[in-house]
């Protein structure tokens, strides 16, 4: 059984807010898959920092930003094939 962090469950929880028809299933897997639980992981910390760049003021910030969108979808997709 993986060793779940409080970080990883953040990120865990995080998804089953995004992805509600998920729940159950990302649930079940990351009790015992690593791998999700570190794409949780990931995706607590991406989704932090995008969320930390959207609220700074100005518009230097639009490649960052740009970057970190593309990186959560990039990890939600991951994590959607591995609930499938």
């Amino acid at each position: 059984m993986p060793s779940e962090t409080a970080h990883d469950r953040r990120g865990l929880l995080r998804l089953m807010l995004k992805m509600p028809a998920l729940r159950g299933t990302l649930q079940i897997l990351s009790a015992t898959n690593s791998d999700l639980l570190g794409l949780c992981g990931a995706y607590e910390d991406a989704s932090t920092a995008l969320e930390r760049l959207r609220k700074e003021r100005g518009n230097a910030n639009r490649a960052a930003i740009a970057e970190y969108e593309e990186l959560c979808t990039d990890l939600e997709t991951d994590i959607i094939r591995m609930c499938q």
